[in-house]
């Protein structure tokens, strides 16, 4: 999607839900975004379009009787920090914040602003609220993954590449403890499995080569990559596991369209209209603090066909059958 199209489908939500925008008040209510997203980034815009088409149909139209006031971090970490200071100073009725590196800065500019988080792996640990069901703050929101996921990928992973036997975990060590206990799931499972599991910790995309080229060395491996690793990286890593000839499981289904084999994970659009659901409360004057942080209800499973082809598999019909996309 292109920059003007998003602008101007983010501009048509606000014709949405009329009938509902009469029952509202008329007073401007102000709601701020900030996401450590690209503004040219498809998968951001479609995310942030979710959140803004879920507040229309809960009748706050944007421009009528709201403001989005939206800022792009590009995972730039002072230039998220200079946007959190700036939506802080607009006064807004509640803010959102994307990934714990735009909520981080947003907690440090004011304990006042209510603030909805998503795609956060670990808010308890991360201290941005006391515990998911009391939060205790002026910060509540959606957790994007539960450490049990990890026996899952390599499920995936055995399922659709029998013939791995070694395994990477790829996981960066700026997220806190969730690699690790996306791993601790994974070590449980790997001897059942038959798999010997490995981690690979890399924080950016020179490191991110030297790890899966030296893990590539040896044959029969497959390789994992971690909830919490930045998208920004996902066409390093899916053209190494290409040109190593890995079979990778991915979180984000964001890998997959850029040439990854598999994905499984919360489905991050659905996080973003439930996250709608929490700014409409608390523009209706519930409080964060009274708003238990929720983990994800909904999953998807996405394949690139032209991936396995590349890498001489074959995907399992039953496979196939449960997946929610197939890139062909």
């Amino acid at each position: 999607m292109r920059r003007r199209e998003f602008i101007t489908l983010l501009g048509g939500a606000a014709t949405w839900s009329l009938a509902a925008s009469a029952q509202q008040s008329e007073r401007m209510r102000r709601v701020g975004v900030l996401t450590n997203f690209s503004s040219d980034d498809p998968a951001g815009q479609s995310r942030i379009l979710a959140f803004v088409q879920a507040l229309a149909r809960l009748g706050w139209i944007e421009n009528r009787n709201v403001r989005v006031d939206l800022r792009w971090g590009a995972n730039d970490a002072d230039r998220i920090r200079r946007s959190a200071a700036e939506l802080v100073a607009f006064a807004p009725d509640a803010i959102l914040a994307v990934t714990s590196a735009a909520t981080g800065p947003l907690l440090q500019a004011t304990r006042a602003v209510p603030i909805v988080f998503v795609l956060v792996a670990e808010p308890v640990g991360a201290g941005f609220v006391d515990s998911l069901a009391q939060p205790g703050g002026n910060a509540t929101g959606f957790m994007l993954f539960e450490y049990g996921i990890g026996g899952k990928w390599l499920e995936l992973l055995k399922e659709i590449a029998p013939g791995v036997k070694r395994v990477a975990f790829l996981q960066d060590p700026t997220v806190g403890a969730v690699g690790p206990g996306q791993f601790g799931a994974i070590q449980v499972s790997a001897s059942s499995f038959g798999v010997e599991a490995r981690p690979i910790s890399a924080r950016d995309a020179p490191e991110i080569e030297r790890g899966i080229t030296a893990f590539a060395r040896s044959a029969n491996g497959g390789l994992i990559v971690a909830g919490g690793t930045q998208t920004a990286h996902s066409n390093v890593i899916t053209t190494l596991a290409a040109r190593h000839r890995l079979p990778a499981v991915y979180a984000d289904h964001a890998f997959v369209t850029d040439g990854g084999l598999i994905a499984y994970g919360p489905d991050r659009v659905d996080e973003f209209r439930r996250a709608a659901t929490y700014v409409d409360r608390i523009l209706r004057g519930e409080k964060p603090a009274d708003l238990p942080v929720q983990a994800p209800t909904k999953y998807e499973t996405v394949i690139n066909l032209k991936t396995a082809k590349a890498l001489g598999l074959e995907v399992p019909p039953t496979l196939l059958a449960r997946a929610d996309e197939v890139i062909e």
